[in-house]
C-alpha cells in the first residue's frame, strides 16, 4: 500500500513520465504527455480537494473533464489527450495503483484523417528536380547527383526520412526493367517499391559520381546508400538540411507546407498516385501505411480538390447564376 502522499494524481503522472522516458521519446513528445495529463487532471480537480487523489478519477469525473477539455480544442488534440490518458491508466493498472482502466467509459473521440501536405503548384516537383540537377555556383562543394538521388527516392518512391537513412547500396536491385528498392519500413514492416528508368538512371549517376569521389570501396553493397560530402553516412539533421537547401536553390520555399520538409515529397508522391487513379490498397502498399485509413486520406483530398476545381469553373458559376433565382418548374413533360 502506498503512502497517502503517493496516491495523488500528480505523483503518478511523474512516475508515468519517468517510465516513458526509458523508451527515449523526443522531448517534444514527453512534454505533450505531461501537458495533456496535467491539463485534464486540473479540469477534473476543480470539484475535488487538492491534491487530487488517484481514486477520485471516476468515469463520471473524467467524462466531465474531457467535455471541458474538448470545448476549445481541435479533434486531433482531444484524441491525442485521450490516448495519453489511456496509456496512463494502463500503466497504473500494471503498477497495481488502480483496479481497472476507466477510459473506455469516457468515450474515445474519432481520430481525424491526417491531412496530406504535398508541394503546392502543379509543376513544382519538376521545377525542383530541374533546378537541383544543375550544380549551383554558390555551393562550396556541389554534388547535384547526390542531391537529385535523395529527391528522386522521396518524390518517386515515397520514402520517409528514416527509410532513406536506412538504405544500403544493395537495397537497390533487380533486373533491367524490373528495378526496385527494398525498404526497411516503419514499425518493422519491410516493403518493396518499384522504380522506373528515370530514378534508376539518377541512382546510377549518383553511385558513379561517388565512386569517382571516394573510390570503389565507397559503393560496396553493405555501405550506406546516402552519404555526405565527406563520404560519411548522412544523418537526420544533414538530410533535412540538404532537402531545405534544395528548396531554396529551386526558389520554391513558399510552396512547401509548413512543417512538412522532406515529408512534403512523400506526400506529393502519394497525392499523384491518387490523382492517377491508384486505389487506397495500392497507396497503402507503396507507402508502407499500417492501415487503409491513412491511404484513403490522399484519395479523399484529391477528390475534394477535383470537386473544388469543377466548382471554380467560370461556366459552372455562370450557369448557377442563371438558374439560382428561377422558380422551380414542376409538372413539365420530358
Amino acid at each position: 500500500m502506498h503512502d497517502k502522499k503517493d496516491e495523488s494524481v500528480e505523483y503518478w503522472i511523474e512516475e508515468f513520465l519517468t517510465a516513458r522516458a526509458t523508451r527515449k521519446p523526443s522531448p517534444h513528445t514527453l512534454e505533450a504527455y505531461r501537458r495533456d495529463l496535467r491539463t485534464v487532471a486540473a479540469l477534473a480537480g476543480e470539484t475535488e480537494a487538492a491534491p487530487l487523489p488517484l481514486d477520485a478519477l471516476s468515469p463520471r469525473l473524467l467524462r466531465a473533464a474531457f467535455a471541458r477539455f474538448a470545448g476549445a480544442r481541435a479533434a486531433a488534440s482531444v484524441h491525442r489527450a485521450w490516448s495519453t490518458w489511456n496509456s496512463f491508466f494502463t500503466f497504473l493498472v500494471a503498477e497495481g495503483a488502480v483496479p481497472g482502466n476507466p477510459m473506455p467509459a469516457v468515450g474515445r473521440p474519432r481520430a481525424p484523417l491526417p491531412q496530406p501536405k504535398p508541394l503546392r503548384g502543379e509543376d513544382t516537383p519538376e521545377e525542383l528536380l530541374a533546378a537541383v540537377a544543375q550544380a549551383a555556383g554558390r555551393q562550396r562543394d556541389p554534388w547535384p547527383e547526390r542531391d537529385l538521388a535523395v529527391l528522386a527516392l522521396a518524390l518517386c518512391a515515397g520514402l520517409r526520412l528514416s527509410e532513406l537513412l536506412a538504405l544500403r547500396v544493395a537495397s537497390v536491385g533487380g533486373r533491367a526493367g524490373e528495378r526496385r528498392v527494398e525498404v526497411a519500413g516503419k514499425g518493422g514492416r519491410p516493403r518493396t517499391v518499384p522504380i522506373e528508368d528515370g530514378v534508376d538512371r539518377v541512382l546510377t549517376d549518383y553511385l558513379d559520381s561517388r565512386r569517382r569521389r571516394f573510390g570503389a570501396r565507397s559503393v560496396r553493397p553493405d555501405a550506406p546508400l546516402l552519404v555526405d560530402r565527406h563520404g560519411e553516412p548522412l544523418r537526420r539533421g544533414g538530410l533535412q538540411y540538404l532537402v531545405e537547401s534544395c528548396y531554396r536553390r529551386a526558389g520554391i520555399v513558399d510552396r512547401v507546407p509548413r512543417g512538412a520538409r522532406l515529408h512534403a515529397l512523400r506526400h506529393t508522391f502519394a497525392t499523384r498516385l491518387a490523382e492517377d487513379g491508384a486505389s487506397a490498397a495500392e497507396i497503402m502498399r507503396l507507402l508502407g501505411h499500417a492501415s487503409l485509413t491513412s491511404s484513403q486520406a490522399y484519395i479523399e483530398v484529391t477528390a475534394g480538390q477535383q470537386r473544388a476545381a469543377v466548382r471554380s469553373n467560370r461556366t459552372n458559376r455562370a450557369l448557377a447564376g442563371l438558374v439560382g433565382g428561377r422558380p422551380e418548374v414542376t409538372g413539365a413533360g420530358g
